[in-house]
């Protein structure tokens, strides 16, 4: 049996909440943004949040500096490539006009909202979507849903019989973008269930009939019970079915040096995605596969 870390959760966590899906805590009031996107504001939940997110190494000569000018300065579309050119070009090429138009509506709805940085990056949502038809998956979860726009995404995917239990702390996010899932017809797939994720979990391992039940499950919840979960959905995957884990590359902090100039949640949750990363990459039970999609994204195939 393979024995991962426990999560006691003894240090004391920042004051400051982090806008993401965070299944075992209370979202912030507010979120500020403090500097402008560069791209439209119809693609502002692609690209809002300032370069204090996101670490990027200080170069150390005149060519370093030149070949960081490039880089991304703010990180709201999620996206670790190099260049924000590079980056639309993506979008405008391969994204945007063969995007869903429920998808774009709720992707331009939740712009709106003050914790968008919270949303599904457009390529991973389209990535998301070719990958469970990919695997055929009918009966998925998802842990952690905010307005919906992977949600969408997968429910779009999914043959007309097929479901996706749905978790999340806020009903509150989840109904601004339920009017486009039901304007798209495929409301009747979700079963949305409000609270804390690890009950829910716990309840299901308990009944033997739901291991192996599912094809696929994405999380994208509270960095600090990424391990929790693995615990338990390693065990209601099937054998060749798929865990997906966000934000496993978080923004590029992984690779921060320890005096990195990081806001305190995210030198906070880095070390829960490191402990992740780490264990994924010794549990025999799964193949695994990193992908720097949106924030990165961790794929893991059920193998015994």
């Amino acid at each position: 049996m393979t024995h991962l870390p426990n999560h006691k959760k003894t240090r004391s966590k920042p004051d400051f909440r982090p806008p993401y899906k965070h299944i075992g805590c209370p979202l912030p009031t507010q979120v500020t943004f403090t500097r402008e996107s560069k791209l439209s504001q119809s693609r502002k939940t692609e690209k809002q949040q300032s370069n204090l997110w996101r670490f990027v190494p200080m170069a150390t000569n005149t060519q370093e500096q030149q070949s960081q000018a490039g880089r991304h300065q703010e990180v709201g579309h999620k996206s670790l490539l190099q260049s924000d050119a590079l980056y639309q070009y993506i979008l405008e090429t391969s994204v945007y006009p063969r995007e869903p138009e429920p998808m774009k509506e709720l992707r331009e709805l939740t712009a709106k909202h003050p914790w968008n940085l919270m949303t599904t990056s457009a390529d991973e949502g389209q990535f998301l979507n070719m990958l469970l038809k990919l695997i055929n998956a009918k009966n998925t979860m998802e842990i952690g849903v905010y307005t919906g726009y992977s949600l969408l995404a997968t429910a779009l995917a999914l043959p007309d019989d097929g479901k996706i239990l749905a978790m999340d702390i806020n009903r509150e996010n989840y109904e601004l973008g339920l009017p486009v899932i039901q304007k798209a017809g495929v409301a009747h797939k979700i079963d949305f269930k409000e609270g804390p994720a690890m009950p829910a979990l716990d309840q299901l391992v308990e009944d033997e009939k739901n291991h192996g039940s599912f094809d696929f499950v994405f999380v994208d919840a509270d960095k600090d019970n990424y391990i929790n979960y693995h615990k338990r959905l390693i065990e209601l995957v099937k054998v060749g079915g798929l865990i997906g884990y966000d934000n496993t590359l978080w923004n590029g902090s992984v690779v921060a040096p320890p005096d990195a100039p990081l806001r305190k949640y995210v030198r906070y949750y880095r070390d829960f995605v490191l402990e992740l990363n780490k264990a994924l990459a010794a549990d025999p039970r799964i193949e695994i596969c990193m992908l720097p999609v949106g924030d990165g994204i961790t794929l893991c195939r059920r193998v015994k």
